[in-house]
């Protein structure tokens, strides 16, 4: 298997999911701004999106699935069945109970998520609302994390690259079929959301059945391979609530500051997303099969050298994204979101956020390459210490720096948070021999600076003062940007092809 080619591919299907995602943000910009009804929405959202990422994509996936693959190496197609049906049963049960408590317990997680919206009346009663439509999100997606986890590891990663599509979607019929006929319109978001986990897990379905691993009901939780994977949950979770209980805090954080500052950070967040799922996500899916394979294997040099490929691919093609985002901040939210609601005051918000996160590109999306490098040793414990040391710091960052610059204190902290993070993660691996660079990173690295200094100017040149960004009309602003984009693009791969780099120089084959 072409590891580029594979990575090309789910990097094209992230493509489309972000780029629908980012439908869907400007649909919402134009409708709803960033009032009190999205701050609500963002907040109600954030919490099945927390319990997404601690009991599906977050914990449960670096749990679950180095197990999964080595069931599949080692024991065969039948006990993996039975793993699979097993742990998919345990997970249904404990998410549905979970999912109940949610609905009935929605005015309290309030509370918890953004205490601040009490001093607003009716917002803590319509995120409430909100709540109880979305909870049993946590019960689909889960699942479809489980089953993404399954076809994964059977090296089938085009479906679950682009199942998010299909939640952008629904949230996108929602917002413009839906919502203009109910009261208050952002309820139709909500239910667009409900609909959109049942969508995911049904396109899901399919595969699992040509592979002959759709999940049939079976509880035993006494069962080996689920304890060995309860087992590793434990320190996964811990891990993974440390940035959860990290993003609870900044969204009290945000609410304190007053209305406005969760929405405009979660508009920047979006654009930051783009280039860190589209290269990130993409990398780590992509590589923890394989690095999975190498570690059982005892092929040590082959795992080291995996590593290595990943990343020098995150270096390549994420500082060129970071520089971007910084560069062309208000070029992209003018022309994504500044319409109906969305004010140029808000642009201007958005933008101190974008910034901020612009800062930590590079750590966010280096973390993800790092971390699944202990994970496919089934390693667990040492991600989790350096996630909570990585919160405290980043935590007392905030707090500090949000009474200097606001919110972009908030998303400052946050970048600076992931660049320590995948430091200690590098240097952790690098003491114990788990990577070892191979030859020619000085060279590398000065080439890529080259290319960074041409990209820079290319963009600060086409896209011009920021203010004619903010009073130009939609079809100048998107024509323009893409001729923007176009050019910085060509400007970097021209300048690394006279530096010396080549397409087939990152070509990698794996064995399945």
């Amino acid at each position: 298997m072409n590891l580029l080619k594979a990575l090309s591919t789910v990097s094209a299907l992230t493509l489309l999911s972000r780029i629908t995602g980012l439908v869907r943000e400007s649909l919402k910009a134009v409708g709803f701004g960033a009032g009190l009804q999205m701050d609500a929405f963002e907040a109600a959202f954030r919490l099945p999106n927390i319990l997404r990422r601690l009991f599906a994509e977050g914990a449960f996936s670096q749990a679950f699935v180095p197990i999964l693959a080595e069931y599949k190496r080692a024991r065969g197609d039948d006990a993996t069945r039975d793993l699979v049906s097993r742990v998919a049963t345990l997970l249904a049960v404990l998410l549905l109970a979970l999912s109940v408590l949610g609905i009935f317990a929605a005015p309290w997680l309030v509370y918890l998520l953004a205490g601040g919206f009490v001093r607003t009346p009716g917002k803590v009663e319509l995120t409430a609302e909100l709540i109880r439509i979305m909870f049993p999100y946590v019960f689909f997606i889960s699942l479809v994390s489980l089953a993404g986890g399954v076809l994964n590891v059977h090296r089938r990663f085009a479906i679950p690259a682009f199942t998010p599509v299909l939640l952008n979607v629904s949230i996108i019929c929602a917002t413009i079929f839906v919502a203009p006929h109910v009261d208050p319109p952002i309820v139709a978001l909500a239910w667009g959301v409900a609909v959109g986990g049942v969508a995911q897990l049904t396109l899901q379905l399919v595969p699992l059945a040509r592979l002959a691993m759709l999940p049939r009901p079976r509880f035993d939780w006494r069962d080996e391979g689920v304890r060995r994977v309860l087992r590793a949950m434990g320190p996964a979770v811990l891990g993974v609530s440390a940035a959860q209980i990290s993003t609870l805090i900044n969204t009290q954080l945000a609410a304190y500051l007053g209305d406005g500052r969760i929405s405009w950070i979660t508009y920047a967040d979006r654009l930051m997303e783009f280039p860190s799922a589209m290269l990130g996500v993409a990398l780590g899916t992509v590589l923890l099969p394989s690095l999975v394979q190498h570690h059982h294997d005892a092929k040590e040099d082959q795992y080291r050298a995996l590593l290595d490929w990943g990343l020098r691919l995150t270096f390549l093609l994420a500082l060129p994204a970071a520089l971007a985002l910084a560069l062309l901040a208000v070029p992209l939210i003018s022309t994504l979101y500044q319409y109906g609601r969305f004010t140029p005051n808000d642009v201007w918000q958005t933008r101190d956020a974008l910034l901020g996160y612009s800062v930590g590109l590079i750590g966010l999306i280096a973390v993800k390459i790092l971390a699944p490098g202990f994970y496919a040793r089934q390693d667990m414990k040492t991600p989790v210490k350096i996630a909570f040391l990585t919160v405290l710091v980043t935590q007392v960052l905030a707090v500090a720096m949000m009474f200097q610059i606001g919110h972009a204190g908030l998303t400052l902290a946050t970048s600076l948070g992931a660049c320590l993070n995948a430091t200690l993660l590098f240097v952790t691996m690098r003491r114990r021999g788990i990577y070892v660079p191979q030859r020619g990173w000085p060279l590398f690295l000065g080439r890529v600076a080259i290319a960074l200094v041409g990209l820079g100017g290319v963009l600060w040149w086409a896209a011009g003062p920021d203010a004619f960004w903010v009073t130009a009309g939609l079809w100048v602003k998107v024509g323009r940007l893409s001729l923007v984009i176009i050019a910085g693009a060509l400007a970097y791969f021209a300048a690394l092809w006279l530096v010396g780099f080549r397409f087939a120089d990152f070509n990698r084959r794996e064995h399945q």
